[in-house]
């Protein structure tokens, strides 16, 4: 049985649904899809549907009423996959901003003993394509705030294309992930960090989606700094309840 599994939050990403998932099933390597629909208007989890029929044992859907963030997307991925026996789990964008052949380092990172393998645009400097200059600056630093705040040697904390070992996500109390946008990758991160799991960065080029809208926002931005105060300090002063 086939126990890789990536997961790919969607809301309106029509124009990219069909070759995201394509292109992760044309990897050397198998590896199961889960896809997480938010209700999208504009039919993404119908395209899905039909191509269900192709690919019967290795597309999933999960269809949620509403836009509910992608940190509540993520941790119903989760918990569908944990209720099944899958021994990796990954998030992944639907934009093609994060390479999908990379999929597979991220797993061969764990496979050599990492717990949690992070695609990483700041491994080996900024490796960034088709970003405006103030979204590398936002991001860039965002990265050193976290770091400096959390103590995490994390390059890139706000990478959303990771994988988690079963064991991690067994660990973490998924109801307690206070976050939904930015912070919520840091959260995640930062909560393997506190728990002792061992964190390896692989090296990508991180390229921005061509086709279809960002999420970006922000609402998000401004969660992720004030998220990671309140989480260093609950881990530090109300260590029961984090």
């Amino acid at each position: 049985m086939i126990q890789r599994i990536v997961i790919i939050p969607t809301y309106n990403e029509i124009e990219n649904i069909r070759q995201i998932i394509q292109a992760v099933f044309h990897l050397s390597m198998d590896f199961h899809v889960l896809i997480v629909d938010d209700g999208s208007p504009d039919g993404t989890a119908a395209a899905v549907k039909s191509m269900q029929q192709e690919f019967s044992e290795r597309l999933f859907l999960e269809e949620r009423s509403g836009k509910g963030g992608l940190g509540t997307a993520y941790i119903h991925g989760f918990k569908w996959c944990l209720a099944r026996n899958y021994t990796h789990i990954f998030e992944m964008d639907a934009d093609f901003s994060h390479p999908v052949k990379d999929l597979e380092n991220l797993y061969k990172a764990c496979e050599k003993g990492a717990d949690l393998s992070v695609g990483s645009r700041y491994k080996k400097g900024i490796n960034v394509v088709n970003w405006p200059l103030h979204r590398i600056l936002i991001s860039y630093g965002a990265s050193i705030y976290v770091k400096l705040i959390t103590g995490m040697r994390v390059q890139d904390p706000t990478a959303g294309f990771v994988c988690y070992t079963r064991k991690v996500l067994e660990a973490i109390p998924l109801d307690r992930v206070q976050f939904v946008g930015y912070a919520f990758q840091i959260e995640m991160k930062f909560r393997a960090h506190v728990l002792g799991f061992k964190i390896e960065e692989v090296p990508i080029v991180f390229k921005d989606r061509e086709r279809g809208k960002s999420k970006m926002s922000a609402d998000i931005v401004g969660e992720a700094i004030l998220g990671v105060l309140k989480l260093k300090w609950q881990s530090m002063f109300n260590h029961k309840n984090f």
